[in-house]
């Protein structure tokens, strides 16, 4: 425990944690502080999880820390028997749980970096079937699998780069040595040139060597378009003549497709389903429930101690006894109906029990077989992925195989000619080379000569030797000398190449020898590769099959799926309208005058004679209308003539009393003219 508790001290003062604790004041954190610093480690181990839990709740700081637990795969001490201790232990911080859980954290947290960020991609999310029935949700789930296997692909390769061995530094030492190569072979170029410039139509035989090259290059691709086309040919008469195979199986299997076989088969899966919804679902419903109620009571109950067991070890042992004298007495008042009753019961109960079985055994084959087709997804995933080819079947893959062997037979002798070639090539490629780095240290040396004795660039220009032709009687003597010299310089240097050609034949011998072993090994390669191959071949081939079965058995089982819910809606419809039809003619036959009155067609005979009554109301009194209708036109006439005979004998009246006040007013203004 002090070697826990140390390590956990010195990882929490290190980075990223940083939290200067020794041993002391890490045993002395309260429950609250111990748990806000598992939280700041799981926070660091996911950033979802960095959170101040005095602003949650204990329940949820307890659920989200179990969960990703859960995720992470830890598993607490103890085993499965102290899981409510540990849940306990970890809602109240104790020091005991939460020590151990520190200790495993901190031991491999990049470990579990990375466990928590693909958890986050990895988690699959639980889709019931019934929604998976929908085509929009089974099509976006399918999506999201795609994508998550996408993932897991695009994060291995991701890894595999990381532990690939490449680093920046090869990488820039491989392009310093390309560059340096690029240079030398550029000088190599120009002194090649320089010495070419001297033939003559130099221009046109480069020329010509270059429309060789590309003549040759386009000659090799037109060779590898007829190879791929070839092989492209092979793969579609493969690929049609198993569409051939299918397509005559698929006729031999609707030969047998009759009506009758499939009204009967579709007949025995209704029966089968209608047994399992309406007799063994609803009775482990019941089952259930029942144990739900019983365990319900039994967690009601107080806690009982010795007493209360014995007490009800005694009322078992009554009631036992009680039963056990009850079949007693039944027993000996045996009758032979109801023996036979009894033996109609057990055979009842047996066939009950054999078809439950029966049933059981159907639902789990088609559990595995729902498991099967997942794990034949999976693989046939995996083998695209690898191959990415369409797998062949039977003779077709003989014939593959045996071409392939053939070619390969071929291809090594080719090889192998090949190889010699190279080997000889190289060898040469190399003397070549040694040659011209001996020619040129030759050249080094003579010019060095010549500078030291006075003739520089002899051998290079002809203007030197017209500059030295004006010395030439003096030098005479000087330069036979110099080239006697240079003669056994050369000489030497002779001697000095036939000696290394010596001394490098036995490490050719071994090179060769080498190369041999090689190309040996190479060879095994080949045919373990090709081994490799026909299996992974074999496999897909398999694959292929079991994957047009699963598909045709899908459409099958979704077709006739679609088809029992129809059946099945429409036979509830029909029993609804039937029930009703029923209930009708119950309430028309009842001798009971409401019951009767209850029915529907009395309800409809009822409503026709009053709109029958009704219309003839509305008819008797559409006629009363009619007959008085001229009448009243006649008489409303006469009332609009009246009214406006009355509004122009109020405006005549209206029109006098205004003239009257105007004579009034024009006399008493004369009255007043004649006073003054």
């Amino acid at each position: 425990m002090s070697d826990q508790l140390k390590f956990i001290v010195e990882k929490l003062n290190k980075e990223p944690f940083k939290k200067n604790f020794n041993l002391i004041t890490f045993d002395s954190l309260e429950s609250t502080q111990l748990l806000q610093l598992l939280s700041d480690v799981l926070g660091e181990i996911d950033p979802k999880h960095v959170v101040d839990i005095r602003e949650e709740l204990p329940e949820q700081t307890a659920k989200r820390m179990l969960s990703l637990l859960g995720i992470l795969k830890y598993k607490p001490p103890g085993g499965t028997s102290d899981l409510s201790t540990f849940r306990q232990g970890l809602v109240t911080g104790s020091k005991p749980v939460i020590h151990p859980v520190l200790h495993w954290l901190l031991q491999r947290t990049n470990e579990l970096k990375k466990r928590a960020y693909l958890a986050r991609f990895l988690i699959r999310v639980d889709v019931p079937m019934e929604f998976l029935q929908d085509e929009a949700v089974a099509d976006t789930n399918r999506q999201y699998e795609e994508l998550m296997e996408a993932f897991k692909n695009l994060h291995k390769e991701c890894e595999q780069l990381k532990t690939s061995g490449f680093s920046t530094a090869e990488i820039r030492r491989d392009i310093t040595a390309m560059e340096e190569e690029k240079d030398q072979l550029i000088k190599r170029v120009e002194r090649l040139k320089k010495r070419v410039e001297t033939v003559q139509n130099h221009q046109r035989m480069l020329e010509t060597a270059r429309q060789l090259r590309v003549e040759k290059e386009r000659e090799e691709s037109l060779a590898l378009q007829k190879q791929e086309q070839k092989t492209q040919l092979f793969h579609t008469e493969q690929r049609l003549q198993r569409v051939q195979t299918q397509l005559k199986e698929m006729r031999h299997a609707a030969v047998d497709s009759k009506p009758e076989s499939l009204m009967k088969r579709l007949e025995e899966e209704i029966k089968f389903n209608a047994y399992l919804v309406s007799e063994k679902f609803p009775g482990e419903l019941e089952t259930k429930k029942q144990l739900l109620q019983l365990l319900q009571k039994v967690v009601a109950e107080p806690a009982m101690g010795q007493s209360d067991l014995n007490e009800l070890e005694t009322k078992i042992n009554d009631v036992n006894a009680q039963i056990n004298q009850l079949i007693e007495k039944r027993m000996m008042k045996y009758e032979p109906i109801d023996s036979k009753f009894s033996m109609y019961r057990q055979q009842a109960c047996i066939i009950s029990r054999k078809k439950a079985a029966k049933a059981e055994e159907l639902q789990a084959a088609k559990e595995e077989m729902a498991n099967l087709e997942r794990q034949m997804q999976q693989k046939s995933n995996q083998a695209q992925e690898m191959s990415g080819t369409e797998v062949l079947k039977g003779d077709e893959f003989k014939r593959y195989v045996n071409k392939l062997r053939s070619k390969n037979t071929l291809y090594k002798k080719k090889r192998l000619e090949i190889a010699e070639i190279t080997a000889e090539y190289g060898i040469l490629q190399r003397t070549e080379e040694l040659l011209r780095q001996r020619h040129e240290d030759l050249q080094q040396q003579l010019q060095a000569i010549e500078a030291k004795k006075g003739i520089s660039g002899y051998s290079d220009t002809q203007e030197e030797l017209e500059r030295v032709s004006a010395v030439k009687s003096e030098m005479d003597e000087m330069k036979g000398r110099t080239l006697d010299s240079m003669s056994e310089m050369v000489r030497k240097l002779n001697a000095m190449v036939a000696d290394k050609k010596s001394s490098l034949a036995p490490i050719i011998k071994d090179l060769r020898l080498l190369r041999q072993k090689c190309q040996e090994l190479t060879q095994e390669c080949d045919e373990k590769k090709t081994q490799y191959d026909s299996c992974a071949a074999g496999l897909e081939s398999s694959r292929s099959a079991l994957s047009q079965e699963v598909k045709s058995l899908r459409e099958e089982y979704g077709q006739e799926e679609s088809r029992y819910h129809h059946i099945h809606c429409m036979k509830r419809i029909l029993d609804v309208q039937l029930q009703r039809a029923k209930e009708e003619m119950k309430m028309y036959i009842s001798p009971d005058p409401q019951e009767r009155r209850k029915a529907i067609r009395e309800q409809y005979s009822r409503m026709i004679t009053e709109q029958e009554n009704l219309g003839k109301k509305l008819r008797e009194k559409q006629k009363v209308v009619r007959e008085s209708h001229g009448p009243n036109m006649k008489q409303v006439k006469m009332w609009r003539d009246f009214e406006l005979l009355m509004e122009s004998k109020k405006e005549c009246f209206l029109r006098q009393q205004n003239q009257v006040s105007i004579g009034q007013v024009i006399q008493e203004g004369g009255e007043d003219r004649l006073v003054l």
